[in-house]
């Protein structure tokens, strides 16, 4: 694959061979973001289960202490006074039976979606175009509850949701180069901290296997899977 002037002139910066502390890591993905808009940071973290197993599967949510850096927009399917309360949370639309037509239709202007219980008869609906998206709500996740408000707050507030892909691999956003490694740093432990405590029963030997961070334009840093999160950096 051949890339750009910028991007080589940051991989020159990343030595291949080693393994970083998180900390190195984040301070190399600040001095190798060179695009003109402030670069998102993404964590890539390969796991030693299987996703084919039911019993190996890795998926939850958690909220980052400093936020994504994202404007989140939120749609809910609710109605009555849960609607009202979605509503007063700062979501960007709320329905029921409306909704789920609009979405039919072709409208996808947000970014995450939570149901109350009751609305999920209507909002099975749009499984075949919310689940291929990672936008279907779930209990899982947070994102089906009585309490939509609370939901609507922890999105806005910066929630992000893990799961595994095909490949055994999390990826995950922790917020933009501009938070420094400091914040990045908090947010990344916050997110290995959820992973290492979702590790299934069924998973045997090492656990993360390998765990690298990138800006969305630059090179991968690959960082010691053997240390990670809050206990090992606190070391």
């Amino acid at each position: 694959m051949k890339h750009g002037k910028k991007f080589t002139d940051s991989a020159k910066l990343i030595d291949r061979a080693n393994l970083y502390t998180t900390k190195e890591a984040l301070d190399l993905v600040g001095q190798t973001a060179k695009a003109k808009f402030d670069e998102t940071v993404e964590v890539h973290v390969r796991l030693g289960v299987d996703s084919r197993h039911a019993d190996q599967q890795v998926r939850g949510a958690v909220v980052l202490p400093n936020g994504t850096g994202k404007d989140v927009r939120v749609a809910v399917f609710a109605k009555g006074d849960l609607a009202k309360a979605a509503e007063e949370a700062g979501a960007d639309i709320v329905g029921d039976a409306d909704l789920v037509q609009k979405i039919q239709g072709g409208w996808m202007e947000f970014d995450v979606a939570v149901a109350s219980p009751d609305m999920m008869g209507f909002v099975g609906r749009l499984g075949k175009i919310l689940g291929p998206r990672g936008l279907m709500p779930s209990p899982k996740a947070g994102t089906v509850t009585p309490n939509v408000a609370q939901a609507v707050k922890e999105a806005k507030a910066g929630k992000i949701e893990y799961r595994l892909d095909k490949t055994n691999i999390i990826h995950c956003p922790i917020g933009k180069v501009s938070f420094g490694t400091d914040k990045l740093m908090e947010n990344f432990n916050a997110l290995l901290d959820a992973i290492i405590k979702a590790k299934p029963e069924a998973a045997k030997g090492q656990y993360i296997k390998s765990c690298a961070v990138a800006s969305t334009m630059g090179p991968g840093i690959r960082i010691n899977p053997n240390k990670v999160g809050s206990a090992a950096s606190a070391e």
